[in-house]
């Protein structure tokens, strides 16, 4: 018996100890409740409208130079990448018929000219003797027109060989404007045809990007609005352009639009062929409550709007009152890739947790450990 009253004790000793330790240490744990966040002051500012869209870079100009000659290519002065000024030869195509066809219209010209010097005399004579009454009016007037067919037979010889000339500068294939070799699609050697382009031509100044704009965006969009364009090549680099093309039709089948931006390119970073990631500036929201985005946490359910299902995304933020976190839900007015402009939700003054949000609930402790701007 007296074993048992003094295991009984021990036990209620043991309890009380373990009491006093979990109560000590709960007490630890409510001092250490208090989350570090750090806040900023809900202020006005702006908030920038803009579309996002994917789209290709193509050469502001590009010009596919063919051969006016289906002949054997014996030479080119150009390759791809290459600088070609105006004017300047690209290739050189074998034009052996075409240097007999001027040859021979050379030939029959001196000998249709000759022929016109010796009748240019005898008419010249013929007129003296017509003036003197030497000779008939018949034998005036048959070796008048025996002249004049001379002259026009050397006028039609003259053509030809201007046109056999013409068809021999054609052998040397020249550059119609300034630019850079894009693509070449022969080599020396091959027979060029009249359906396949030698070289195409760009100029890439200046480039374009053309997407496709749906028809609720079209409203939005207009010509003249600036534009941001972004390519893998050169992830932390943009480049300023400008919208200067809507198409006045939209497609029958996808109901989209041809849109172009126009973008300054002088260092020729970005290539035709490229994939272009375009933000096209539609518009600025001012003097309206902006938050960023980043610091919201959000949320997409799914709820019945006018009778439909819809999927809803809210948006949620924690302020500091009182040293203690108070979740609220955002109005929201627009948002973009940065901000968010508020309607409702919180107030110009209050303070917003921009970082520690993820650790809160609402009305748990916090500790200030940083305001930006301080």
């Amino acid at each position: 018996m007296r074993r048992t009253i003094i295991f009984f004790l021990t036990i209620v000793i043991l309890t009380a100890l373990v009491s006093s330790c979990s109560r000590n240490d709960s007490s630890g744990e409510e001092a250490e409740t208090a989350i570090p966040v750090k806040i900023m002051t809900v202020a006005l500012g702006n908030v920038v409208q803009s579309l996002n869209y994917n789209g290709d870079v193509e050469a502001e100009y590009e010009v596919k130079v063919f051969s006016k000659i289906p002949d054997r290519i014996e030479k080119f002065f150009v390759d791809e990448g290459d600088r070609i000024a105006k004017g300047a030869p690209i290739a050189q195509i074998l034009a052996t018929t075409i240097e007999q066809a001027v040859t021979q219209a050379e030939a029959n010209l001196a000998a249709v000219k000759a022929r016109e010097a010796n009748l240019r005399l005898e008419y010249e004579r013929a007129q003296r003797l017509f003036r003197e009454n030497a000779m008939s009016k018949r034998q005036f007037d048959a070796i008048s027109a025996q002249y004049e067919a001379t002259k026009a037979q050397v006028r039609q010889v003259q053509a030809a060989l201007a046109s056999a000339r013409t068809q021999l500068n054609d052998a040397t294939v020249t550059a119609p404007i300034a630019g850079i070799i894009g693509n070449k699609y022969y080599q020396a050697g091959d027979m060029a045809m009249p359906t396949l382009p030698l070289v195409s031509i760009v100029k890439m100044e200046r480039v374009k990007i053309t997407f496709d704009a749906t028809e609720e965006d079209l409203g939005k969009l207009a010509i003249g609005q600036n534009a941001v364009v972004r390519v893998k090549s050169y992830p932390g680099l943009s480049f300023e352009g400008e919208v200067i093309k809507i198409s006045p039709v939209l497609d029958p089948v996808t109901h989209m639009a041809k849109v172009e931006v126009l973008v300054n390119n002088s260092a020729h970073k970005l290539k035709p062929g490229m994939y272009a990631q375009v933000e096209v500036t539609t518009g600025v929201i001012r003097n309206v409550i902006v938050v960023p985005r980043h610091v919201t946490i959000e949320n997409t359910s799914l709820e019945r709007v006018n009778g439909k299902d819809k999927v809803i995304k809210n948006y949620y933020v924690f302020v500091v009152k009182n040293n203690q976190a108070e979740q609220r839900k955002l109005n929201v007015q627009y948002v973009n890739h940065e901000s968010i402009a508020v309607d409702s939700g919180i107030k110009v003054g209050e303070k917003l947790v921009i970082a520690g949000q993820n650790n809160l609930r609402d009305g748990i402790t916090v500790s200030i450990v940083e305001e930006e701007g301080d």
